[in-house]
């Protein structure tokens, strides 16, 4: 006999799944490469990509929150969660999570970032069931508890020292520092260790239940697979946590952004006994969405994302200065960075510091050859392909693009944005962006005539 209850639970399944909505984003030839989205009852966003010539798989679930939705107390708890959803579950322990993963010879990992956390497994295209499972299972069940608190939270101060012990690494969080200042794009992903120490499972139990529901979830799955029977297997994974609490809720747009960064002329040193001086030199840059992204995607390539590019032929090919030198863009909601990286010999340092700034200058000025632009311009293609060549770099091209823009577009389209690109367009953004007045963050031990130097750089 069926209670009425049991009748009304059967009803709102029943109705949730008459309602469930899918659509063909992008169509590949074949169905190679077709992208394909259901939003189920309850807000929650299911995109997979298919290539049926390969024989893996990758699911992941991306969140819609980042070390930038933390207040400063909280500064850290992102991550902290990130490593606690692999503790346990009512159905699994950590072992049982990691060795399901281990005994069919996957791969499961996460990555926290200022606006988003992705949870992922990469596997054999006939275990995705398993992966999927387990995933969602992580995702929807998992129990935080004090214990488990308490003995990650070693590992955590572990992973912040380990950091700090790399100047290469460290020099970015300080350039963030030095753009953003003390606000939630300034602080690290990482937290500090003094606010590591202070969460508690009560504070992290709060901050799981308020940015981990359906509407704030994206799932990703790309490889051999059948978008259906990914679908089909991902609700009743969430069903049976009893995670659609809202069957009529709508999923989180993407993250709006209001702040314009005007942060120039700032000059932060850390001194530390290194054998290398660690420099990064920048400015703002321009947000994900701006459509001059594609523009600037070029002209960091010409600039400092090869072995042909100005920086790395003027300061290492020419001159021998560094080891490593390279630029690169940073693009969030609401804003944007620049900065050009470099790692030297401190008595170097300024030497350096002069050539990647008259560069800078020089190009802002200038602008770049037609021979320079088209170089990157086929760099840039070359390597957009080349970099989604596996399962796991689709799974998070379709998986960043729902969350962050809330579309997606083909390979083919971003080779077409990037071909279209003219040297006209890369020179005007040139001026925009290298035009500003540089800031600066340096680790390393430097002498005090030495720090004092700095601010020529940046005047």
């Amino acid at each position: 006999m069926t209670s009425s209850s049991s009748k009304a639970t059967a009803r709102t399944s029943s109705e949730a799944r008459a309602v469930a909505r899918t659509q063909t984003l992008v169509k590949g030839a074949g169905g190679i490469g077709t992208v394909r989205k259901t939003t189920l009852p309850g807000g929650l966003r299911i995109v997979t990509e298919t290539l049926p010539s390969v024989r893996s798989a990758t699911f992941g679930i991306w969140a819609h929150v980042g070390s930038r939705d933390e207040t400063p107390s909280l500064n850290g708890a992102t991550h902290y969660l990130e490593h606690l959803l692999f503790k346990g579950t009512d159905r699994r322990s950590a072992l049982d999570i990691s060795s399901a993963i281990d005994a069919v010879g996957g791969e499961m990992n996460a990555f926290t970032a200022k606006e988003y956390t992705c949870y992922y497994a990469r596997v054999l295209d006939t275990d995705l069931p398993l992966a999927i499972d387990v995933v969602c299972d992580m995702l929807t069940g998992s129990l935080i508890r004090e214990e488990d608190v308490n003995v990650e939270r070693g590992a955590i101060l572990e992973e912040i020292a380990m950091t700090e012990d790399d100047p290469g690494d460290c020099v970015h969080d300080l350039f963030a520092h030095t753009m953003f200042g003390d606000n939630p794009l300034g602080r690290p992903v990482l937290g500090t260790v003094d606010t590591v120490n202070a969460l508690t499972a009560d504070r992290i139990r709060r901050f799981y239940k308020k940015h981990y529901d359906p509407t704030h979830l994206v799932v990703a799955a790309a490889g051999n697979i059948d978008h259906n029977k990914v679908v089909r297997q991902v609700r009743a994974a969430f069903e049976k946590a009893g995670a659609f609490r809202t069957p009529e809720a709508v999923p989180l747009g993407p993250r709006e952004g209001r702040r314009t960064l005007r942060a120039t002329g700032r000059v932060e040193l850390l001194g530390r006994k290194t054998e290398q001086a660690h420099v990064v030199l920048g400015m703002p840059g321009l947000a994900r969405t701006d459509e001059r992204r594609w523009a600037l995607g070029v002209l960091n390539t010409a600039l400092g994302g090869g072995m042909s590019s100005r920086l790395f032929q003027e300061v290492r090919e020419k001159r021998g200065l560094a080891y490593s030198v390279y630029s690169y863009t940073s693009g969030f909601a609401d804003c944007g960075l620049f900065g050009v990286y470099a790692g030297c010999r401190p008595s170097q340092v300024h030497d350096v510091l002069k050539i990647c700034r008259d560069e800078l200058d020089q190009v802002a000025q200038d602008g770049l050859s037609d021979d320079e632009i088209g170089r990157a311009v086929g760099q840039l293609r070359g390597s957009t392909v080349l970099g989604l060549e596996d399962t796991g770099a689709l799974m998070n091209r379709i998986g960043k693009s729902e969350l962050c823009w809330g579309e997606q577009i083909s390979v083919d389209d971003m080779l077409t944005r990037i071909a279209a690109v003219t040297p006209d367009e890369v020179r005007a953004v040139a001026r925009d962006i290298l035009g500003q007045r540089p800031s600066l963050s340096v680790i390393g031990p430097l002498k005090e005539r030495q720090a004092a130097r700095l601010h020529d750089v940046v005047a």
